[in-house]
């Protein structure tokens, strides 16, 4: 009729076809969904351009990164010659450039809310700067000065009260109005070189000291809750903000350790993949990935159940990666490396940024399910792994692997030519590490 609304509809909006899932009409559909999805996979790697933009103006190796938790748009960086600056992410410039410290700065923060920063450098000084910058004619002074006996490795701020933490010979938890530390916690006499706040069970500090261990903390107990000791050093951890008691640590032996902290035994998963050191680790807003910077000149990206990243990042120009983190709308990643740098990266390589039309939408959702059910045909697999390496990283790996194999035919032969039960099988997850203390 031609009143129908019904009608009006469906003649203005052509993309709503009818359709009959009769499986008997339709006896090629799985056929017809693999060729699809086979395309849906090549046209991801085709239009896979990572690379957004870099951040250049420093003098120095980059050698840490904050993120605002109430801007996206805003993002600190500090060198080794102790200059701290502040970028607008949208526009890609320096909005303020501050010589906060003598030498390296060894760690930042932003405050809770927003409004200020915390800095720490090895003139032994813990220093607080207002966010904003100085008005005509004022001086850039910082709001608030503490100097410590030691230098300070590390900072982090609570996620809901004015108080921070800072690493050195010991951890130290501060308020923001004192100038003495509210309480300090030692194990052993080795320095500690990061620290992270748990940003759901806020009350919980991870820190990483050079004896090659792990200490937990509980701000409401006079002493340390555990400490794990693994065969190497750990750089650098991070909590996952979706899941109170796991933490990924970064080790020096070129792998990353998820653990639960109420089983600290073993690991729950490995991440393998880097050749060379890992520096930094930091978590995606979702609590389904996290990022690692390596020593060896590549950012890579791991699902949380995988013990092999799904992405790597790489270019000709960038050196040793010092620092990374995951932007708040789970849409980039920045890092920043030895050879005065930041650059941004897109979370998934192959995404189109900008606006997109209902039907674009509907497509890649529609693509995606299809790459989701044939992910595990070997064609699908090998072009959706498929990565271009260095041929510095791709000479490692196959090292590596060689070496890998020796050690595993060393220790068949050694249990095979021993008493029974002289060498046992200690899986994977337990070979690295030693203790756990508590």
């Amino acid at each position: 009729m031609p009143g129908d609304p019904d009608r009006c509809w469906r003649l203005l909006d052509p993309g709503s076809v009818p359709r009959n899932y009769d499986p008997s009409l339709h006896p090629f559909e799985v056929p017809r969904e693999y060729v699809r999805a086979l395309n849906a996979t090549k046209l991801e790697r085709v239009f896979a351009k990572p690379f957004v933009a870099a951040l250049e103006g420093h003098r120095d190796g980059i050698n840490c990164l904050a993120k605002d938790p109430k801007s996206l748009s805003t993002v600190l960086s500090g060198a080794c010659d102790g200059e701290v600056k502040l970028w607008n992410l949208p526009t890609r410039n320096c909005t303020r450039t501050i010589q906060a410290h003598d030498g390296f700065v060894r760690g930042m923060c932003v405050r809770f809310c927003g409004t200020s920063f915390f800095t720490v450098g090895d003139d032994k000084t813990v220093k607080q700067w207002k966010m904003e910058s100085p008005g005509y004619g004022e001086k850039e002074e910082p709001l608030h000065t503490v100097l410590g006996k030691t230098v300070f490795t590390g900072v982090d701020h609570h996620w809901r009260d004015a108080v921070f933490a800072t690493c050195g010979q010991q951890v130290d938890i501060w308020d923001e109005q004192r100038n003495a530390p509210m309480r300090t916690y030692t194990w052993g006499v080795d320095s500690l070189h990061a620290v992270k706040f748990n940003p759901i069970e806020t009350h919980i500090i991870g820190s990483c000291s050079a004896d090659r261990g792990i200490v937990l903390y509980d701000m409401r107990k006079p002493t340390p809750l555990k400490k794990i000791i693994l065969e190497m050093r750990t750089n650098a951890l991070c909590w996952n903000p979706m899941e109170a008691y796991i933490f990924t640590a970064a080790n020096e032996n070129y792998k990353l350790y998820t653990y639960d902290m109420r089983n600290m035994e073993a690991p729950i998963k490995v991440h393998t993949d880097h050749v060379s050191a890992v520096l930094d680790v930091d978590y995606s807003p979702t609590g389904r990935e996290f990022v690692s910077a390596s020593f060896d000149k590549s950012v890579r990206i791991f699902p949380i159940q995988s013990g092999s990243s799904r992405e790597v990042y790489h270019t000709k120009r960038m050196q040793h990666v010092t620092c990374v983190r995951w932007s708040s709308d789970d849409k980039f990643i920045l890092c920043g490396s030895d050879e005065m740098n930041i650059r941004i990266w897109k979370a998934n390589a192959s995404e189109k940024l900008g606006l997109m039309s209902p039907r674009e939408i509907a497509a890649q959702s529609y693509n995606q399910k299809l790459k989701e059910k044939f992910q595990h045909h070997p064609q699908i697999k090998r072009i959706a792994r498929h990565r271009h390496l260095p041929k510095s990283i791709y000479s490692q790996i196959k090292e590596q692997r060689i070496m890998k194999e020796a050690r595993r035919k060393k220790e068949m032969n050694r249990r095979k030519h021993s008493k029974e039960g002289a060498v046992p099988i200690v899986p994977l997850k337990q070979k690295d590490v030693v203790a756990v203390l508590e």
